[in-house]
């Protein structure tokens, strides 16, 4: 595999200055900075940036940049997060962002992949003052295969494999989601003022002090015991701190108020905050860590522009003190998303040290590309957009979920309960054979429920999600619900159980 510079298969150039902000319109072509590529390539839209009409365009005397060209900043701190992203539209472009538009027989994803396995940010001198010349933008070199099928061949290896990380980062998203979906519902909004329950300082039923330097507990070994600081997991100690689980804050810096839950025996440094519970008949520290986490605290300490969280500060905080069952319920709520969670972080691991091999080898030209299968015109939705098309509420053949005998009565809050019970057995009878997904049968539930009631149909609301939920864990938990591994989607499913 032969090295070219960039000139040779890409014309290089700079964006244009921003127009001023009253110079933007609702319509028009849009305007990407380099500020927009974090949020592009988080899923933002183009059409989501600022626009610029025809005639500002005209006026400045922008140039318009095509579809495929591929951008990163080439000055200021954005020229090192080494973020990477090709047009997926025509747009106008600042001047703190290169651009390459590839040539003939260039392959722009090999490009893209390329880019991110060699970032041109390594060509940065002075990393205070960040910058990178054009010239030095097209005299980089990056290896590149002669023949352009062997370019897209390498393409969509690795666009699979990044395709499956990103699946997976949104699959652990979700379930996040999920966890603080159950909290809210069960215990309300805190930052909103909407908690459920009255919020009272806890100081009652709680021991806070700080940690102790951990210089001389550290082990050279792996050992049973954690060393959690302001920032997590950051070493292992040979002797405890504390034997049972504790809740962790973050004391000082950026770690200020991030919350952590030890597991069992650890050690707590001293940049960090240790809750003790001594009353477990009034607080369950799953419940504590995750109100406290969901609960405004770094916000609070922003606002009082504190370079540090107390001990006082975190027991007079206020939160909802809701009775010990309650909390245990969602403690179990927890350990049951958490071991998902746990499977799906080795899973996301495993593909990004595949994606790191497989990656090296492409551009090591260590790769038999020869096994590796053009794509085909079915294959040219990348992984990322199959993941979020089948994510985005797919939809099945409607069947007539039956119409319940006396409705008045399901119309109630308390009768939607019972209404969606009946629903759900005949949903899960009717597609036996088909995953469950909680959104198809929503939509299917609140469609069926107009038919039936016209204007007196109720919508569903936080509450129904909520008793959906809890559904679903009590059916995993009594086995009439299973979850099952997909090796060809990669992820697991949740099927009724057979018989």
């Amino acid at each position: 595999m032969r090295k070219v510079a960039l000139r040779t298969v890409t014309n290089v150039s700079a964006g244009q200055g921003a127009p001023k902000q009253n110079e933007f319109s609702d319509s028009g072509i849009p305007f990407v900075r380099a500020g927009s590529l974090e949020d592009l390539l988080s899923g933002k839209k183009e059409a989501d940036l600022e626009l610029v009409p025809a005639e500002t365009a005209k006026n400045r005397k922008l140039k318009l940049y095509p579809q495929g060209s591929i951008l990163f900043a080439k000055s200021g701190m954005s020229a090192t997060k080494d973020r990477i992203y090709v047009l997926q539209n025509p747009a106008y472009v600042v001047s703190h962002l290169a651009i390459l538009t590839p040539k003939d027989n260039v392959h722009t994803e090999y490009l893209r992949l390329a880019l991110k396995q060699f970032p041109p940010s390594i060509l940065i001198k002075d990393p205070a003052y960040p910058a990178i010349s054009l010239g030095e933008i097209q005299d980089y070199e990056i290896p590149m295969p002669e023949e352009l099928d062997n370019q897209k061949r390498i393409a969509h290896l690795l666009g699979k494999v990044e395709g499956l990380i990103a699946r997976r980062k949104q699959h652990l998203q979700k379930l996040g989601d999920l966890l603080k979906s159950a909290f809210l519902g069960m215990f309300g909004d805190i930052p909103a003022k909407r908690a459920l329950f009255p919020l009272e300082k806890l100081r009652l039923y709680l021991r806070a002090r700080s940690g102790k330097s951990s210089k001389s507990v550290l082990s050279e070994t792996v050992t049973p015991f954690p060393i959690y600081g302001g920032n997590g997991v950051n070493g292992w100690a040979l002797k405890p701190l504390y034997d049972r689980p504790v809740v962790v804050a973050g004391r000082v810096g950026q770690q200020c108020g991030i919350i952590h839950l030890t597991r069992g025996p650890s050690w707590v440094t001293d940049n960090a905050i240790a809750i003790e519970i001594l009353d477990e008949e009034k607080l369950d520290p799953v419940y504590l860590a995750t109100a406290f986490q969901y609960a405004p605290i770094r916000e609070k300490v922003k606002q009082l522009d504190l370079p540090f969280i107390n001990q006082t500060m975190l027991l007079d905080y206020p939160l909802p003190l809701p009775p010990i069952e309650l909390q245990r319920q969602f403690a179990t709520i927890v350990e049951k998303v958490e071991g998902i969670k746990s499977r799906y972080q080795q899973n996301l691991a495993d593909l990004e040290r595949l994606y790191g091999v497989l990656s090296q080898k492409a551009f090591k030209d260590e790769l038999n590309l020869s096994r590796v299968p053009l794509p085909t015109e079915s294959e040219k939705l990348t992984e990322t957009e199959k993941s979020e098309t089948e994510d985005s509420h797919p939809t099945k053949p409607q069947f007539g979920l039956p119409a319940p005998a006396g409705l008045a009565t399901y119309l109630t809050p308390a009768g939607r309960k019972a209404l969606l019970d009946q629903w759900l057995t005949a949903w899960l009878e009717h597609w036996k054979d088909s995953p469950f997904s909680v959104q198809p049968f929503m939509e299917a539930s609140q469609q069926r429920l107009r038919e039936l009631a016209d204007d007196d149909a109720p919508e569903w609301g936080a509450a129904e999600y909520d008793e959906l939920k809890a559904w679903v864990f009590e059916a995993l938990e009594t086995g009439r619900l299973n979850q099952t591994y997909d090796p060809i989607d990669n992820c697991v499913h949740i099927i009724a159980a057979k018989g």
